[in-house]
């Protein structure tokens, strides 16, 4: 049950998103036991964002799991999407943040799992 959300202020069209998307799905293997079957991604582009006192392009990327934290894995998947990221949309690695929420409440379908 993960969800990443990312949020950059630079501009994509639909085709970047598609591609961030999928890509987003295969990096989220690096936690065990979460693939894509079950993956929510959500992209907010031209956001009002500023790092460092710049609006140089950046990317705050959130993700939040059903369950315990995994540091090892959470240390693989911050590389996946900083890679991605950088690759997708030119956005330099340093000006890149990820943060991780774990959970063990999670609702789905009318109930919490």
């Amino acid at each position: 049950m993960p969800f990443i959300n990312m949020k950059t202020n630079v501009s994509t069209d639909w085709n970047q998103k598609e591609s961030l998307k999928k890509e987003f799905g295969q990096a989220i293997t690096a936690i065990p036991g979460k693939s894509e079957s079950w993956l929510m991604v959500g992209i907010e582009d031209g956001y009002n964002l500023w790092f460092k006192g710049t609006a140089d392009p950046a990317a705050m990327v959130e993700v939040s799991v059903f369950g315990s934290e995994n540091p090892s894995a959470f240390n693989v998947l911050t590389r996946k999407l900083c890679d991605i990221i950088s690759q997708q949309l030119e956005i330099d690695k340093s000006r890149i943040y990820v943060s991780y929420m774990a959970t063990g409440n999670w609702g789905w379908n009318g109930s919490n799992l």
